[in-house]
């Protein structure tokens, strides 16, 4: 399959990022799992994770020891990877993926399994984003939302977040701007100039807000 080709095809409605402090609890997780689930049956989706305690780790040695800005930058993926196993190990008709083309052949009508992306290979070779710790997850979520089409992004975070369902994008000026959820910490600092103006995020507290968690990866949040 030639590049061309693969930035046609691989192509969802929504990328799901689960963020890492959903894992502190098994039920969350579980809980945002089974929603995801429900909604591929009718949406393409693709699973994006967090860091969560894998990433922690490479906070905690940079703390320590001091790493390079890159070391912490590609530690901080490989721990991306790390939890993306886990997802893919407790989501049911899920598969593995690392590149662009394998979500388009996860999500294939004969086949149509829900694709979870260690981002790490992709990430390395296309390196777009600063090595700094204002880049986290959400930002990388947000990349990869523009690389595949997605229109929108929703971000699970934690039970008890103190959000609203709905957020959107600057440039539409839907809900909440980014620049805002950025300011407000809600997102990382580079959040604002990595999400595609085309995108709209939605954040939602996943584990105690089910029916906004469903609503939200229908796409019938906007």
């Amino acid at each position: 399959m030639n590049a061309g080709h693969a930035d046609r095809t691989a192509v969802v409605d929504t990328v799901v990022k689960i963020g890492g402090s959903v894992l502190e609890h098994a039920e969350h997780l579980d809980a945002a799992l089974a929603a995801i689930g429900a909604a591929s049956v009718e949406g393409r989706l693709l699973v994006v994770p967090g860091g969560g305690p894998f990433a922690d780790a490479v906070r905690d040695v940079d703390s320590r020891i001091g790493l390079s800005d890159d070391a912490a930058h590609w530690m901080a993926l490989l721990a991306m990877d790390q939890y993306a196993i886990l997802v893919a190990s407790r989501l049911a008709g899920s598969v593995l993926v690392t590149k662009r083309h394998e979500i388009a052949d996860a999500l294939d009508a004969s086949v149509r399994r829900i694709p979870v992306l260690a981002p790490y290979r992709w990430l390395r070779e296309a390196d777009p984003l600063p090595h700094n710790w204002t880049v986290t997850s959400d930002s990388i979520s947000a990349w990869i939302a523009g690389r595949v089409d997605a229109r929108r992004l929703v971000l699970i975070k934690p039970a008890g977040a103190p959000l609203r369902l709905a957020y959107g994008t600057g440039a539409t000026g839907f809900g909440e701007s980014a620049q805002k959820a950025a300011a407000s910490e809600l997102v990382d600092a580079y959040f604002p100039q990595a999400l595609p103006p085309q995108v709209r995020f939605v954040m939602v507290a996943g584990a105690d807000q089910k029916e906004a968690l469903r609503l939200a990866l229908e796409g019938r949040s906007d």
